[in-house]
């Protein structure tokens, strides 16, 4: 299936928005978050530290009356600029756009399958600054594949979990990890989707390099298309 017929399949699989954390959070409790250099506020404090982070995504929320703050896909952070697992020392490249949508909130929120599916793999990746324990989900609908990525889980989301177990469309798979887990991040959930999944196993690139993007821009469509989150 080309770029635009997987981009039209993905955005007709609903007509509503497809919860990916604890329904019980209304989306009117939703709020756009930007972390690139256009939000000047991320100027105020030290990017490469989690407590910091946390700090302000506490903050934000609650200057905004919101429980959840989202948003990200295809955004050039720097943020990555604190690990060297972002970065192609070698070839003095690095990976700074993110091609998820993030969705901040609370440690222990509850994680939803987002369609029905089945386990294909689950990791912990420990690098500094990476998801943590991570799921990917494989779906397929008649003959179509395709795969969601849940990263910045707490330890307990993939303790017990089978390769090949069936999930249905809003069971929780997982919960959110803390920073102590989560590549010390502030708690928030990296959802992805993955055309192909290169033989990957528990792990898929979350963040691109300017070379790679066109690439990935048709590999990683944007889980706008399944979430319908308002932007």
């Amino acid at each position: 299936m080309d770029t635009t017929k997987f981009t039209q399949f993905l955005n007709q699989l609903s007509e509503h928005p497809l919860p990916v954390i604890d329904v019980r959070i209304s989306l009117d409790s939703y709020i756009p978050i930007t972390i690139s250099d256009k939000n000047k506020d991320l100027l105020n404090f030290d990017i490469s530290s989690s407590l910091a982070w946390e700090k302000y995504i506490n903050s934000f929320l609650e200057d905004n009356n919101a429980e959840v703050a989202f948003g990200g896909y295809f955004e050039k952070r720097n943020i990555y600029d604190r690990s060297d697992y972002f970065k192609n020392l070698a070839e003095n490249k690095k990976r700074n756009i993110h091609l998820g949508i993030d969705l901040w909130c609370n440690a222990n929120t509850k994680v939803l399958a987002v369609l029905d599916g089945e386990i294909h793999s689950f990791k912990n990746n420990t690098n500094y600054g990476d998801y943590g324990p991570t799921i990917i989900i494989k779906h397929q609908i008649e003959e179509d594949v395709f795969y969601t990525l849940y990263g910045h889980l707490s330890l307990s989301s993939i303790e017990n979990l089978k390769v090949g177990d069936a999930v249905l469309q809003g069971n929780v798979i997982g919960f959110l990890g803390d920073s102590s887990v989560n590549g010390d991040y502030a708690p928030h959930l990296h959802f992805q989707i993955i055309k192909d999944l290169e033989d990957n196993f528990g792990d898929y690139p979350g963040v691109s390099s300017e070379e790679n993007i066109e690439f990935y821009s048709r590999n990683c469509p944007n889980p706008n298309l399944l979430l319908k989150l308002s932007i």
